[in-house]
């Protein structure tokens, strides 16, 4: 048995949820979110409680096994997602290198002849706190926010893997609490012998 998927879950107050036909919907202040539930998996909602349990119909089936932890962690993602939402904090290092939103695309010069641009998924929003770089120190920063996590989780790591961070000076894109293993450049001799 999962002990994860044996763990509770909490349902806030400002959240609904409902069970229809193999199918658990999610409403909160932020928005709405519908899965599709395993038959292997029973899903029990107490209102009265506010607390939800994840059952396995099937504990020595692995396959049941494995969805009960899983089936879990997701709909306790859908309820905080309604509720409070999901943000990645993303920073671009490197002299030159800007980040900006035009017509539902966040367009970003990061040191290629030519802007990237990425299409902003719908549910996804993306909010610039400083556009441009300044050197090499100071970084152009922006967020991705939205409810569902696979989403933002997605979209920030296509954003990053345009340009990661190289180990020598740090430049490229990074999330924000990143930390980069630097090496050491070439040291080249004074003179020669």
């Amino acid at each position: 048995m999962s002990r994860i998927g044996k763990q509770l879950i909490i349902i806030p107050g400002s959240v609904k949820v409902e069970q229809k036909s193999g199918k658990i919907g999610v409403s909160g202040p932020l928005g709405e979110m519908e899965m599709d539930c395993p038959p292997s998996i029973n899903i029990k909602v107490d209102d009265s409680t506010g607390r939800i349990l994840v059952e396995n119909k099937h504990p020595k089936d692995n396959h049941a096994n494995e969805l009960h932890g899983t089936i879990r962690s997701l709909i306790a993602n859908m309820i905080t997602g309604v509720s409070r939402g999901f943000e990645k904090k993303m920073e671009i290092y490197g002299s030159g290198y800007n980040v900006k939103e035009q017509a539902g695309k966040l367009i970003c010069q990061v040191g290629f002849s030519h802007p990237v641009e990425f299409k902003i998924p719908k549910g996804v929003k993306v909010k610039i706190e400083v556009g441009a770089t300044k050197g090499n120190d100071v970084p152009a920063k922006f967020s991705v926010s939205g409810i569902d996590k696979q989403l933002v989780g997605q979209f920030v790591s296509v954003i990053r893997k345009i340009r990661p961070p190289e180990p020598y000076q740090g430049k490229g894109i990074r999330y924000a609490d990143e930390h980069i293993k630097r090496k050491v450049g070439k040291a080249f001799a004074a003179g020669t012998a």
